[in-house]
């Protein structure tokens, strides 16, 4: 039996689906994933009021509902449910981690799964600092691309609060992959500290050669 609130969310997403606009956002994403066809600023205008009017009562509710979107097909509720989680920041705990990690490695694709690091991962680890080293350590040494892939990023937005002990460590371990999405990860992760010292980015290229031309290309890009 579905819950009442994935129900509802899937009646209100029916009624405002688009099939052209579904066309086009499927064939961006490779054919991978269904949609409804509606538009971003639409689909979270629906969702903030909805998350507004329908509270969540506990981590294990909250949980459950994420996986039963993420089960559904239609790309819109894989973006609910993890905007779903960013919105109920009050039920985050380590209890969490757990949660996140399926979530990025689940119905997996860039777009997801960098959606997932700006609406929780970063903010989780501001909130909950203490578990940024153990987890993203494992995340970094998983064979998960999706993890690994989080464990460069998770910093994008902390400017002087970067830890560049830690990003330097998780760019030399995963330097010699050959994954797109993990050497566009390394540049994007370095270009984003460019903003707040540039010429730390700049020697730290020089001195890893055997960065790829994609991440070096990506990391100076501004410079």
């Amino acid at each position: 039996m579905p819950h009442p609130y994935l129900k509802e969310i899937k009646k209100i997403y029916a009624a405002g689906a688009d099939a052209s606009i579904a066309k086009g956002a499927k064939a961006y994403l490779l054919n991978q994933f269904e949609f409804y066809g509606i538009k971003t600023p639409l689909r979270r205008q629906i969702c903030k009021a909805f998350y507004k009017t329908h509270p969540i009562k506990d981590h294990v509710e909250l949980s459950s509902l994420i996986k039963a979107c993420f089960a559904a097909p239609q790309r819109e509720l894989h973006y609910f449910a993890i905007e779903l989680l960013g919105h109920h920041h009050k039920l985050w705990s380590s209890k969490t981690i757990p949660l996140i990690e399926w979530m990025v490695t689940h119905q997996s694709w860039w777009d997801s799964v960098d959606s997932t690091n700006s609406f929780v991962i970063s903010k989780f680890f501001l909130k909950f600092p203490e578990q940024i080293e153990l987890t993203t350590a494992k995340w970094n040494q998983s064979s998960d691309k999706w993890l690994q892939r989080m464990s460069l990023l998770f910093q994008l937005t902390y400017k002087t609060n970067t830890n560049i002990t830690l990003l330097t460590q998780y760019i030399e371990n995963c330097q010699l992959e050959e994954d797109f999405f993990i050497r566009k990860a390394i540049g994007w992760a370095l270009r984003a500290y460019a903003y707040t010292d540039a010429k730390w980015v700049i020697q730290f290229v020089k001195a890893h050669p055997q960065l790829s031309n994609l991440s070096k290309r990506e990391a100076l890009k501004h410079q």
